[in-house]
């Protein structure tokens, strides 16, 4: 049997954990995902929370790139309200976590006649 049979038949759906996703767009800034908890049965569960998703593109240097973040929001309305200032939030967050990142690359020790981080290992003289 094949490798990716095998995964597909350990793979076992979540009947417990299941949403139905509504996507909301200003066709400019992002969109939104509304996230509602259903039963396997398909009816509303109303138990458990809605969930709310904001997708957008921020722009680097090396281009375009996709962000999803979290909103904090019981309804479709108090997303976009907070679409701004989550996004904002995810994004010094990101940066936040590549400058450790870099901070952790540049603190390494590097050892004389050993690899540079990233390197091959050769000695050019």
């Amino acid at each position: 049997m094949e490798e990716t049979e095998q995964n597909a038949k350990k793979a076992k759906f979540n009947q417990q954990n299941l949403h139905q996703e509504e996507v909301f767009s200003d066709l400019t800034i992002g969109s939104i995902r509304r996230l509602s908890p259903v039963k396997s049965n398909g009816e509303p569960d109303k138990t458990r929370p809605t969930l709310f998703v904001g997708q957008a593109q921020i722009y680097t240097q090396q281009g375009p790139m996709p962000v999803q973040f979290p909103i904090d929001a019981k309804n479709l309305q108090q997303a976009m309200e907070k679409f701004p200032e989550a996004m904002e939030e995810f994004v010094a967050h990101l940066v936040e976590q590549a400058k450790e990142l870099q901070r952790q690359e540049q603190s390494r020790l590097i050892v004389p006649g050993g690899a540079a981080p990233g390197g091959s290992g050769l000695i050019l003289k």
